[in-house]
């Protein structure tokens, strides 16, 4: 993508109403534009950005066995009075009355609507188990939204919901969708601990929320050091739910931020291996075995002929809340520094002289080249000063900056940038091509 036809409205200085760092680097880096309080237009460089993000849960999510479908964002109130939600539920549900008066709601969650759904299609034993999952916007009226997408009213979530015959078949399911969102956060780049958690207004017994860790975080968590080298768990055997628990507990004692956890967890065994951070919820699992399908009348047959009430959890990744998350993890002073799996671009090609007509042939050759390797590039065409398209490059923190310049023509290279490490090298415009598309 050039840069002179895309829409990339980068600001100089944070607006005052920023208060964190993902916030600011958002709207200085001309990813989102806030539209009402809590509500964000995705701009065309942060929707790349979201929409690598929900690829990555997708493909995890499928390569764990869930099945996707999608749901809507409106829904009838009656199926929450089916669980006893609705009127329990809150102030931050938008209750609302179509035209004929009719009692909807814009759906914050999802347990009842995947119950009813699956209660319609599930006869027997053999449509068990299953998990669902989908990807859609939520809204939650929260009475004070802040910090940007962290904490918005409407957010985009992947939200899945497991389906079994028994206690051991539901926690097999939480088992392979623990270990799904920890390969899922390892792909983007992130260290997310698991920390036992409520269960709140969800229900249930068994919880736990995933934390990224970074200095700038909401909240403060301990967790052991087991976590600063992360466990291998691409080739988990899910069936061997007691192998599968030994791994989990060898990496996790679920320490949350309160001094009272943080002297149980010493008083555990965690002694010297104990640490702290800060850190920012990005994803919440739930076992809540028979709460709504007992409530909503889900029933199939075993078997031996008998009705069995199927057990359920639900799943949830913050899509939108991860792009906030990761920036949290992971900026400079400069602006922000993506990983390279999530980011909008694999590099950015910056023509030093758009009025050399050297340099502005060389630097078209070179994007002609890079996106026939199918690298994604946002080439810098501006009649603009070198320094100012530095400085936008390093603020949207493409992984890679090349750079055509005239004394780097003079003698057969450009200039090749790691943003991540500030690294440079001079190449040959073969090499730095081949660098490019290698990464």
């Amino acid at each position: 993508m050039r840069l002179t036809r895309t829409l990339l409205p980068v600001m100089k200085e944070s607006p005052a109403d920023a208060q964190i760092i993902s916030h600011k680097l958002m709207l200085r880096a001309g990813l989102v534009r806030q539209t009402a309080a809590g509500i964000y237009a995705w701009l065309p460089l942060g929707l790349r950005v979201l929409r690598n993000i929900e690829r990555i849960v997708r493909e995890e999510q499928d390569r764990a066995g869930a099945i996707e479908l999608l749901m809507p964002t409106l829904q009838s109130a009656d199926l929450w009075r089916e669980s006893g939600r609705y009127d329990a539920y809150g102030p931050e549900m938008l209750r609302i009355r179509d035209r004929h008066e009719r009692e909807m709601l814009f759906g914050p969650t999802n347990e009842e609507m995947v119950t009813a759904i699956f209660r319609d299609a599930a006869r027997s034993y053999r449509d068990l188990p299953r998990i669902l999952y989908h990807i859609q916007w939520k809204f939650r009226d929260e009475v004070r939204p802040r910090f940007g997408v962290m904490r918005g009213r409407e957010f985009l979530m992947k939200d899945a919901y497991s389906f079994d015959m028994d206690e051991a078949g539901a926690r097999h399911s939480y088992n392979r969708m623990f270990v799904a969102y920890l390969n899922t956060f390892a792909r983007m780049g992130l260290r997310a601990i698991p920390m036992q958690a409520d269960t709140g207004p969800i229900g249930g017994d068994l919880s736990h929320e995933f934390i990224v860790l970074a200095e700038t975080g909401e909240s403060e968590v301990f967790y052991h050091a087991n976590w600063e080298r992360p466990a291998a768990l691409r080739h988990v055997d899910f069936d061997d739910v007691a192998g599968l628990r030994s791994i989990v507990s060898g990496y996790t004692a679920d320490y949350a931020a309160t001094d009272e956890k943080r002297d149980a967890a010493r008083e555990a065994g965690a002694g010297d291996a104990l640490r702290q951070s800060r850190g920012v919820e990005v994803g919440h699992i739930f076992y809540f075995g028979t709460k709504y399908s007992s409530a909503m009348g889900l029933k199939v047959q075993a078997k031996d002929g008998s009705e069995v009430v199927p057990q359920m959890g639900s799943y949830g990744i913050g899509v939108s809340r991860l792009v906030g998350a990761i920036i949290e993890a992971s900026h400079d002073d400069a602006g922000i520094v993506w990983p390279d799996a999530v980011a909008p671009y694999a590099v950015g090609l910056v023509n030093m002289r758009a009025d050399d007509a050297a340099c502005a042939t060389a630097a078209d050759d070179l994007y002609a080249r890079l996106r026939t390797a199918g690298v994604e590039t946002l080439y810098d065409d501006r009649d603009e000063r070198g320094g100012a398209k530095f400085a936008t490059m390093d603020l949207i923190g493409l992984p890679w900056q090349m750079v055509v310049g005239p004394k780097g023509l003079a003698k057969g290279v450009v200039e090749l940038k790691r943003r991540a490490t500030g690294e440079r090298h001079e190449l040959a415009v073969d090499d730095a091509v081949a660098r490019i598309a290698q990464a």
